[in-house]
């Protein structure tokens, strides 16, 4: 069933949010900043440029570093008295053979090799990413490009777009959404009214797979990360085609984005089937301009991100915005409440705030898919300290069930074999590490887990003392435990006990007598139960290697919490002031 986002009436309701949308007396644009930052930006992509051969960046050569000549097609083109590079003729050069630099190095189908800096090879793709940005730089400089090289560059683009034009006709992604936009500015750069047919009948049906909360499943529930590429194609797109089908989508998107953020800027991660958590700051992209929840979301990241005037957004961002970004007023996101709540639709994610305490519940609930890509949901609990940061969660892995928040058998039987590229990510194995089931009860702020037959329990509240407690509950007996993942964002703890660790890649586990009923760790005093054991590192898989190998930022230090003495477990998280 399609679900909605709903900001919980009292503590922070939708009218409120459209009241503080008629009171805002700052809009966007701030087209100076923009402007700035695009101006600024070119130097260092012109110092990147090899004139022998047309290419950017470093070595190894991949075609997304020619995605510059994007950028610098709009500072080429757009004419303002602060913009010195317009019409220069460096830049104009510096243009054309990025563009011919990547007609070089296509195969005979418009394809290049999917390379990544770190030598692996991922096959023959139009890459969508390269293709969109080549035609929006062929539709700000065709007219000024020399003869032979416009000649080039056409002939490599028809090509090209012929090719993209297939995926068109399939199934919804965010590769061939973003492919599906480029389709269409080509269809109006070469007249070519199929293009544009086709182009806006998949964006009808992106618009039609997107969930009522506001964003689009890889397999079940939110991708939080991906769901931005989305709002991207659909903001470039609807610049050019004026769509109004896809204005809807955006601003359910703009609200779903502005609901789940943290203080910092960063978003709830434990509702993501994709990535992990992120600590920096996503300023959005020109998707979120055309809605005025969008232009808040816009307004908060870009404040939080340059909270002290000094930052730049990258060029590619400043050159989107100036030439197709939206205008107007602005609607507050969530995040600026002090105390509030917001649900996913029908209840099956709540994001609290009792500030300085943010948490986050996901109750999306479906069996581990055997897709490296789609994450296991089980890393269900998100917490956040107004001035540390998230400190518990940060999304969802494979393969390791000390990140799931419970387990119902022994979770020694999942691992992974380091350098195995195509291991068995669902095997029979006696051991449960994402739910069957999920329910959130918002008012109490508890989540209810379905193991099979086994029913679980995490809870959240805030003492009068300023303290969060976590309560995890499990029938005795029935080898269930929970797992608390802390983040790393300290180098060394200190228990109760009085042991110093450092927390390096030699691994540790520290029984219950060994912590002495808790632990000062970056910035918190944390209480845990006699029962409790520590663990570092426990990594996870890391599907964008080959060989699943992630680093040591990326481990957690797990509280492990067994229910073979008792069905109830608490913790106890507040500041630690030396």
């Amino acid at each position: 069933m399609k679900r909605c986002l709903v900001f919980t009436a009292g503590l922070l309701s939708l009218f409120c949010l459209v009241a503080a949308a008629s009171e805002a007396a700052d809009s966007w644009p701030p087209r100076a900043y923009l402007v700035k930052s695009l101006v600024e930006a070119v130097p260092a992509y012109l110092k990147a440029y090899h004139a022998d051969t047309g290419r950017f960046g470093s070595e190894p050569w991949i075609c997304t570093d020619q995605n510059v000549i994007f950028p610098l097609a709009a500072a080429w083109a757009l004419e303002d008295p602060n913009n010195p590079w317009y019409h220069n003729d460096q830049v104009l050069e510096a243009v054309g053979r990025g563009g011919e630099a990547l007609i070089d190095d296509m195969d005979e189908k418009g394809m290049w090799t999917f390379r990544k800096k770190d030598h692996s090879t991922w096959g023959q793709i139009h890459m969508p990413w390269t293709y969109s940005r080549w035609i929006r730089a062929y539709a700000l400089v065709r007219d000024a490009l020399p003869a032979a090289t416009r000649e080039r560059w056409e002939k490599a683009l028809l090509l090209g777009f012929t090719g993209i034009r297939r995926y068109a006709d399939g199934g919804t992604h965010n590769i061939p959404t973003h492919h599906a936009m480029a389709l269409y500015i080509a269809g109006v750069c070469f007249e070519n009214e199929d293009w544009k047919t086709a182009a806006k009948q998949f964006m009808a049906r992106v618009v039609s797979a997107q969930d009522p909360g506001g964003f689009w499943s890889e397999h079940f529930g939110p991708v939080v990360g991906y769901n931005k590429v989305y709002i991207d194609a659909l903001g470039v797109y609807y610049h050019f085609s004026r769509d109004a089908a896809v204005l809807e989508a955006l601003g359910r998107s703009a609200r779903f984005h502005a609901g789940i953020l943290w203080t910092d800027g960063s978003a709830v991660s434990c509702i993501d089937e994709r990535q992990l958590y992120h600590r920096g700051v996503d300023i959005g992209n020109v998707g979120f301009s055309h809605t005025p929840e969008g232009r808040g979301f816009l307004m908060r990241q870009l404040d939080v991100y340059n909270s002290d005037g000094s930052k730049n957004v990258d060029g590619d961002y400043a050159a989107s915005m100036l030439l197709y970004g939206g205008t107007g007023d602005a609607v507050p996101p969530a995040a600026v409440q002090e105390e509030g709540a917001v649900t996913i639709g029908a209840k099956d994610a709540l994001i609290q705030r009792r500030k300085p305490w943010q948490w986050a519940f996901s109750g999306y609930a479906c069996a581990p898919a055997d897709n490296r890509w789609i994450q296991d949901r089980q890393n269900l609990v998100d917490v956040y300290y107004d001035g540390l940061g998230l400190v518990i969660g940060g999304g969802n892995t494979k393969l390791q069930p000390y990140w799931s928040t419970f387990t119902v058998g022994d979770p020694s039987l999942l691992a992974h074999t380091p350098g195995d590229e195509s291991p068995d990510f669902t095997p029979n194995i006696p051991l449960a590490w994402t739910p069957s089931g999920a329910t959130i009860d918002d008012a109490r702020s508890v989540m209810t887990l379905e193991y099979g037959d086994v029913e679980c329990r995490v809870s959240a509240s805030v003492g009068e003392d300023g303290a969060l407690t976590l309560t995890y509950a499990a029938p005795q007996g029935k080898h269930a435990e929970a797992h608390v993942p802390f983040l790393k964002c300290a180098d060394t703890l200190r228990t109760v006990a009085g042991q110093e660790v450092s927390l390096t890649e030699d691994p540790i586990h520290l029984a219950s007598s060994q912590i002495g009923g808790g632990f000062i760790f970056g910035g918190l005093s944390i209480k845990v139960p006699e029962t409790a054991s520590l663990h570092w590192p426990v990594k996870p898989h890391n599907p964008y290697a080959k060989d699943g190998k992630s680093k040591l930022s990326d481990a957690k230090l797990v509280v492990v919490l067994p229910f073979e003495t008792s069905g109830k477990e608490t913790i106890v998280l507040s500041q630690h002031l030396e």
